[in-house]
């Protein structure tokens, strides 16, 4: 059974760390992406006050709640220090999007009983015809 599909599937509250106000950003891209497929999506970059109208929050603590799954649009050499921001959080997803995979992340998830996801790209993965979704891990 796939651990993707599912987190796709149905609406779940996403955290977009790195998220832009440049639309041409992959952050920003990633938070439209969710977004438009019906997610609650939590955008969060300390510089900014709002995207889109929506608050964006500073960091992870922040937040008013906490998130079903964290994605990660900032570059590798901070995503082990995201991964230790919110592995006591108890959030239980960790997705680290192509290009912004470190092994000190995946590690940190591994140690703290959170289940990384890597390799796949939400935007991409929502591109690809549903009967399709099976073959993901």
């Amino acid at each position: 059974m796939s651990l993707i599909a599912p987190l796709l599937q149905n609406p779940h509250t996403f955290a977009v760390v790195g998220v832009s106000q440049d639309l041409s950003k992959y952050g920003y891209e990633v938070f439209e992406t969710l977004t438009r497929h019906g997610h609650h999506v939590l955008p969060i970059n300390q510089k900014y006050a709002a995207i889109n109208g929506q608050p964006c929050y500073p960091s992870l603590p922040d937040l008013p709640h906490n998130p079903d799954v964290v994605v990660t649009a900032d570059p590798a050499s901070v995503s082990a220090k995201i991964a230790e921001a919110f592995a006591t959080l108890g959030i239980p997803f960790f997705w680290v999007l192509p290009g912004t995979e470190s092994e000190a992340a995946l590690e940190i998830c591994q140690q703290n009983g959170v289940t990384a996801i890597h390799g796949f790209c939400p935007i991409f993965v929502l591109k690809l015809p549903r009967e399709r979704w099976h073959e993901l891990p």
